[in-house]
């Protein structure tokens, strides 16, 4: 079996948040705050594992305000 990229997983989440609407994604953007803030914690007390986490969820709150900004400049 081929191993899976890195860059195919990113696809398929984006997919999977277009495909959700508005209430749905301001609810998922709220989620990932508050696990950003939590991973931020955990840094902070130097008991994060994967220091990576951080920029992954701050790279996915990103994604998910910019898709819920383009779907509300198109409402």
């Amino acid at each position: 079996m081929a191993a899976k990229k890195k860059g195919e997983k990113i696809v398929r989440d984006v997919a999977e948040l277009r495909g959700m609407d508005a209430a749905q994604l301001r609810e998922k953007l709220a989620e990932e705050r508050e696990e950003l803030m939590r991973a931020r914690f955990r840094h902070a007390a130097a008991a994060l594992e994967k220091t990576s986490e951080l920029k992954a969820r701050r790279r996915q709150v990103a994604r998910i305000a910019t898709i819920l900004n383009e779907k509300e400049q198109r409402a």
